[in-house]
């Protein structure tokens, strides 16, 4: 047994073919109008300040703009989807609240990163080159020291040329991977 539906009472669009006797030679919906003649007059002010003058070429140029804006917009609309919600549905789009794309903040940030202007050394020219000033600035007594602090070098100047010995790691001796 078949059920039918009533799609074709729907399927038929509310269509102006134009005035009596003299129709035209296409079909426009009744939404089609309503929707295409505002979107034509907007066209024509847009072509105005471009600084298009009114004439045969700019009106026809507005006609096609108009006729792709308009088969655009209302290929959208239908009997289950009227005008009324596309527009609703598109301002609510517009104005729906969008994901931030600036970070706020979270478990790791970079903002207490210090920065330096130089270039840092490797480690062995680091050592010769705090060896170098600290030998450079052994016989001038305290003011040795604060040009020492000044420039970024805040060890102890009493150790020598190679400053404090750094411990080293000792590994244990388990077998690896248990």
């Amino acid at each position: 047994m078949r059920i039918r539906t009533d799609d074709e009472v729907y399927r038929v669009d509310a269509v102006w073919l134009g005035p009596p006797k003299a129709t035209f030679p296409w079909r426009a919906r009744y939404v089609a109008w309503l929707i295409g003649i505002p979107i034509f007059l907007v066209v024509l002010t847009v072509q105005r300040w471009a600084g298009i003058s009114f004439g045969f070429f700019s009106t026809a140029w507005g006609f096609v703009i108009t006729i792709v804006i308009t088969r655009f917009i209302t290929a959208k609309i239908s009997h289950e989807r009227p005008l009324g919600a596309v527009a609703a549905m598109w301002a609510r789009e517009l104005g729906a609240p969008r994901e931030r794309t600036t970070g706020t903040g979270g478990a790791v940030s970079a903002s207490r990163v210090r920065v330096r202007a130089e270039r840092p050394l490797p480690k062995h020219k680091r050592r010769k080159r705090r060896a170098r000033q600290q030998h450079s600035y052994k016989g001038k007594g305290s003011a040795g020291g604060a040009a020492l602090k000044e420039h970024g070098f805040s060890g102890p100047t009493h150790h020598g040329a190679q400053g404090t010995p750094r411990a080293r790691r000792s590994r244990s001796n388990a077998p690896a991977g248990r």
